[in-house]
Protein backbone atom coordinates (compact mmCIF):
# COMPACT_ATOMS: atom_id res chain seq x y z
CA UNK A 1 0.00 0.00 0.00
CA UNK A 2 1.42 3.54 -1.06
CA UNK A 3 2.49 6.12 1.63
CA UNK A 4 0.05 8.92 2.62
CA UNK A 5 1.05 12.50 2.13
CA UNK A 6 0.57 12.22 5.73
CA UNK A 7 3.18 9.59 6.72
CA UNK A 8 5.58 10.36 4.06
CA UNK A 9 6.21 13.97 5.70
CA UNK A 10 6.21 12.33 9.39
CA UNK A 11 9.55 10.41 7.80
CA UNK A 12 10.99 13.14 6.14
CA UNK A 13 10.86 15.44 9.50
CA UNK A 14 11.86 12.57 11.50
CA UNK A 15 14.91 11.80 9.24
CA UNK A 16 15.39 15.12 9.26
CA UNK A 17 15.46 15.83 12.37
CA UNK A 18 18.06 12.90 13.58
CA UNK A 19 20.38 14.40 10.57
CA UNK A 20 19.82 17.87 12.15
CA UNK A 21 21.00 16.24 15.44
CA UNK A 22 23.96 14.15 14.10
CA UNK A 23 24.87 17.77 13.27
CA UNK A 24 24.72 18.70 16.79
CA UNK A 25 26.88 16.16 18.26
CA UNK A 26 29.37 17.01 15.70
CA UNK A 27 29.35 20.50 15.96
CA UNK A 28 29.25 19.90 19.99
CA UNK A 29 31.82 17.47 19.82
CA UNK A 30 34.42 20.15 17.95
CA UNK A 31 33.11 22.70 20.15
CA UNK A 32 33.92 20.29 23.28
CA UNK A 33 37.11 19.58 21.65
CA UNK A 34 38.36 23.70 21.74
CA UNK A 35 37.08 24.00 25.10
CA UNK A 36 38.59 21.59 27.10
CA UNK A 37 42.39 21.72 24.64
CA UNK A 38 41.82 25.60 23.47
CA UNK A 39 40.66 27.19 20.25
CA UNK A 40 42.23 26.08 16.80
CA UNK A 41 42.95 22.74 17.67
CA UNK A 42 45.78 24.14 19.66
CA UNK A 43 46.69 21.98 22.71
CA UNK A 44 47.95 22.81 26.57
CA UNK A 45 52.07 22.63 27.63
CA UNK A 46 53.23 19.08 27.73
CA UNK A 47 50.41 17.41 26.32
CA UNK A 48 52.74 16.65 23.09
CA UNK A 49 52.30 15.08 20.15
CA UNK A 50 54.81 11.79 19.18
CA UNK A 51 57.56 12.84 16.59
CA UNK A 52 56.59 13.17 13.45
CA UNK A 53 52.62 14.62 13.62
CA UNK A 54 51.35 16.56 11.05
CA UNK A 55 49.06 19.76 11.55
CA UNK A 56 46.93 19.13 14.95
CA UNK A 57 43.32 19.57 13.46
CA UNK A 58 44.70 16.79 10.00
CA UNK A 59 45.89 14.52 12.85
CA UNK A 60 42.93 14.68 14.64
CA UNK A 61 40.84 13.24 12.04
CA UNK A 62 43.23 11.40 10.30
CA UNK A 63 44.24 9.12 13.29
CA UNK A 64 43.11 5.98 13.15
CA UNK A 65 43.61 5.29 16.68
CA UNK A 66 45.38 2.03 15.91
CA UNK A 67 47.95 2.56 18.99
CA UNK A 68 50.89 0.80 17.47
CA UNK A 69 53.01 4.18 18.23
CA UNK A 70 51.94 2.99 21.72
CA UNK A 71 53.14 -0.37 21.68
CA UNK A 72 56.33 0.06 20.29
CA UNK A 73 57.64 2.66 22.55
CA UNK A 74 60.65 1.31 24.90
CA UNK A 75 59.78 3.40 27.36
CA UNK A 76 56.16 3.64 27.27
CA UNK A 77 56.18 7.59 27.12
CA UNK A 78 52.94 7.87 24.50
CA UNK A 79 49.43 6.84 25.52
CA UNK A 80 46.12 7.15 24.12
CA UNK A 81 44.06 10.36 25.29
CA UNK A 82 40.96 9.74 27.66
CA UNK A 83 37.13 10.56 26.79
CA UNK A 84 37.36 14.02 28.53
CA UNK A 85 40.20 14.93 25.99
CA UNK A 86 36.88 15.46 23.32
CA UNK A 87 38.07 14.76 19.98
CA UNK A 88 41.30 14.03 20.98
CA UNK A 89 39.97 10.68 22.12
CA UNK A 90 41.98 7.97 21.36
CA UNK A 91 44.97 9.57 19.77
CA UNK A 92 48.29 9.39 20.85
CA UNK A 93 50.28 12.08 23.31
CA UNK A 94 53.14 12.54 25.41
CA UNK A 95 52.96 13.43 29.11
CA UNK A 96 56.44 14.33 29.25
CA UNK A 97 56.78 15.06 33.52
CA UNK A 98 55.27 11.71 33.84
CA UNK A 99 57.51 9.80 31.09
CA UNK A 100 59.50 11.95 28.28
CA UNK A 101 60.44 10.65 25.16
CA UNK A 102 64.26 9.81 25.62
CA UNK A 103 64.85 8.53 22.00
CA UNK A 104 66.64 5.94 23.23
CA UNK A 105 64.77 3.77 20.71
CA UNK A 106 67.32 5.56 18.00
CA UNK A 107 64.90 4.91 15.29
CA UNK A 108 61.87 7.22 15.62
CA UNK A 109 59.89 4.03 15.83
CA UNK A 110 56.93 5.21 16.45
CA UNK A 111 56.86 7.49 13.38
CA UNK A 112 58.13 4.45 11.11
CA UNK A 113 55.35 2.24 12.81
CA UNK A 114 52.71 4.74 11.93
CA UNK A 115 50.52 3.20 8.98
CA UNK A 116 48.52 6.34 8.13
CA UNK A 117 51.21 8.67 8.28
CA UNK A 118 50.01 11.27 10.24
CA UNK A 119 53.16 10.38 12.25
CA UNK A 120 54.95 11.30 9.23
CA UNK A 121 58.94 9.57 8.68
CA UNK A 122 59.53 11.66 5.21
CA UNK A 123 61.50 14.49 6.70
CA UNK A 124 63.63 12.37 8.65
CA UNK A 125 64.60 9.93 5.83
CA UNK A 126 65.60 13.11 4.14
CA UNK A 127 67.26 14.53 7.25
CA UNK A 128 68.93 10.99 8.01
CA UNK A 129 69.81 10.48 4.15
CA UNK A 130 71.73 13.87 3.52
CA UNK A 131 73.62 13.57 6.88
CA UNK A 132 75.06 10.34 5.45
CA UNK A 133 75.89 12.00 1.97
CA UNK A 134 77.54 14.87 4.08
CA UNK A 135 79.91 12.38 5.78
CA UNK A 136 81.02 10.52 2.52
CA UNK A 137 81.29 13.70 1.12
CA UNK A 138 84.07 15.29 4.14
CA UNK A 139 84.98 11.80 4.50
CA UNK A 140 86.77 10.65 1.14
CA UNK A 141 88.74 7.63 2.25
CA UNK A 142 85.56 6.20 3.75
CA UNK A 143 86.09 3.34 6.66
CA UNK A 144 84.85 -0.30 5.68
CA UNK A 145 84.35 -0.65 9.24
CA UNK A 146 81.74 2.87 9.62
CA UNK A 147 78.21 2.55 10.34
CA UNK A 148 76.01 4.70 8.73
CA UNK A 149 73.40 4.59 11.23
CA UNK A 150 75.33 6.13 14.12
CA UNK A 151 75.36 9.27 11.28
CA UNK A 152 72.06 9.04 10.19
CA UNK A 153 70.32 9.08 13.62
CA UNK A 154 71.56 12.17 15.49
CA UNK A 155 70.60 13.92 12.15
CA UNK A 156 66.86 12.07 12.37
CA UNK A 157 66.51 13.23 16.36
CA UNK A 158 67.92 16.30 15.70
CA UNK A 159 65.03 16.75 13.32
CA UNK A 160 62.34 16.02 15.84
CA UNK A 161 60.49 19.51 16.84
CA UNK A 162 57.64 17.99 19.61
CA UNK A 163 57.76 21.93 21.32
CA UNK A 164 60.30 23.92 22.39
CA UNK A 165 61.09 23.97 26.49
CA UNK A 166 60.17 27.42 28.36
CA UNK A 167 62.02 28.24 31.51
CA UNK A 168 60.10 29.37 34.88
CA UNK A 169 62.90 32.21 35.92
CA UNK A 170 61.04 32.32 39.10
CA UNK A 171 61.03 28.60 40.52
CA UNK A 172 64.45 27.68 38.38
CA UNK A 173 67.11 27.03 41.52
CA UNK A 174 69.96 28.02 39.02
CA UNK A 175 68.23 31.36 38.40
CA UNK A 176 68.33 31.90 42.42
CA UNK A 177 72.07 30.10 42.44
CA UNK A 178 70.14 27.18 44.19
CA UNK A 179 71.84 23.45 43.56
CA UNK A 180 70.06 20.02 44.23
CA UNK A 181 71.40 16.88 46.00
CA UNK A 182 69.16 13.52 46.09
CA UNK A 183 66.71 12.27 43.81
CA UNK A 184 64.53 14.68 41.56
CA UNK A 185 61.34 13.29 41.56
CA UNK A 186 61.57 11.19 44.49
CA UNK A 187 61.90 7.00 45.18
CA UNK A 188 58.48 6.58 43.96
CA UNK A 189 58.73 7.76 40.55
CA UNK A 190 58.13 5.87 38.11
CA UNK A 191 59.46 7.59 34.76
CA UNK A 192 62.70 6.16 32.92
CA UNK A 193 65.32 7.12 30.50
CA UNK A 194 68.76 6.91 28.68
CA UNK A 195 71.20 9.23 30.79
CA UNK A 196 73.89 10.69 27.77
CA UNK A 197 75.89 9.32 30.79
CA UNK A 198 74.66 5.98 31.02
CA UNK A 199 77.42 2.71 30.50
CA UNK A 200 75.19 0.47 29.06
CA UNK A 201 73.27 2.62 26.59
CA UNK A 202 69.81 1.54 27.86
CA UNK A 203 66.88 3.25 30.08
CA UNK A 204 66.87 3.61 33.70
CA UNK A 205 64.47 4.46 36.51
CA UNK A 206 65.19 8.11 37.04
CA UNK A 207 64.26 7.37 41.26
CA UNK A 208 67.86 5.24 40.58
CA UNK A 209 70.25 8.16 39.79
CA UNK A 210 71.03 10.30 43.15
CA UNK A 211 72.67 13.77 41.77
CA UNK A 212 74.86 16.32 43.69
CA UNK A 213 75.19 19.86 41.99
CA UNK A 214 76.22 23.28 43.60
CA UNK A 215 73.68 24.86 40.51
CA UNK A 216 71.14 22.76 39.67
CA UNK A 217 71.52 21.70 35.65
CA UNK A 218 69.77 18.67 35.14
CA UNK A 219 67.49 19.89 32.35
CA UNK A 220 71.23 20.69 30.58
CA UNK A 221 73.54 17.44 31.62
CA UNK A 222 70.38 14.97 31.05
CA UNK A 223 69.42 16.41 27.91
CA UNK A 224 69.65 13.29 24.95
CA UNK A 225 70.08 16.24 22.01
CA UNK A 226 73.14 18.21 23.82
CA UNK A 227 74.67 21.98 23.71
CA UNK A 228 72.62 22.54 20.59
CA UNK A 229 69.46 22.33 22.91
CA UNK A 230 70.30 23.94 26.16
CA UNK A 231 73.35 25.34 27.97
CA UNK A 232 74.16 26.90 31.03
CA UNK A 233 75.30 30.04 30.10
CA UNK A 234 76.62 33.24 32.51
CA UNK A 235 74.48 36.37 32.36
CA UNK A 236 74.03 39.07 34.56
CA UNK A 237 76.02 41.22 36.43
CA UNK A 238 77.46 38.77 38.42
CA UNK A 239 77.94 36.07 35.30
CA UNK A 240 75.91 33.32 36.98
CA UNK A 241 75.20 30.14 35.07
CA UNK A 242 71.63 29.95 33.92
CA UNK A 243 69.80 27.19 31.87
CA UNK A 244 69.49 28.37 28.22
CA UNK A 245 67.16 26.87 25.36
CA UNK A 246 68.75 26.67 22.15
CA UNK A 247 66.85 26.61 18.55
CA UNK A 248 68.28 22.83 18.79
CA UNK A 249 65.07 22.02 21.39
CA UNK A 250 63.39 19.21 20.43
CA UNK A 251 60.54 19.53 22.86
CA UNK A 252 61.31 16.02 23.75
CA UNK A 253 60.45 16.45 27.77
CA UNK A 254 63.64 15.13 29.18
CA UNK A 255 64.02 17.99 31.16
CA UNK A 256 60.65 18.48 32.35
CA UNK A 257 60.32 14.75 33.29
CA UNK A 258 64.07 15.51 35.32
CA UNK A 259 63.38 18.75 36.76
CA UNK A 260 63.27 18.75 40.67
CA UNK A 261 61.29 21.22 41.46
CA UNK A 262 57.63 20.41 42.56
CA UNK A 263 56.28 22.11 39.54
CA UNK A 264 58.03 21.87 36.83
CA UNK A 265 60.01 24.77 36.57
CA UNK A 266 60.79 23.99 32.74
CA UNK A 267 57.91 22.95 30.62
CA UNK A 268 57.45 22.48 26.45
CA UNK A 269 55.00 24.10 24.63
CA UNK A 270 53.39 22.37 21.71
CA UNK A 271 54.67 23.28 18.13
CA UNK A 272 51.44 24.75 16.71
CA UNK A 273 52.79 24.57 12.74
CA UNK A 274 52.03 22.27 9.89
CA UNK A 275 54.03 19.65 11.23
CA UNK A 276 56.10 19.20 14.23
CA UNK A 277 58.67 18.03 12.75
Amino acid sequence: MKETKESSRRKFIKSAGIALAGLTLLGGGIGYYKSVDGPKFTRKPNFLRPPGAIDEETFVYACIKCGLCVQICPVEAIKLADINKGLNYGTPYIDVREQACDFSCDSLQCVETCPTAVLNFKPFEIAGGNAIKKYYKEHKATNPGFNPFSVQIVAMKSRVRMGKATINKETCLAYHNKGFNGRPRGKNFKGIYRSPNSQTGKPAPLSEKIFDRKICNLCVTECPIGDKAIVMLASGKEAKLRPQVLDGCTGCGVCVMVCPTQQASIIVEPIEEDNHV
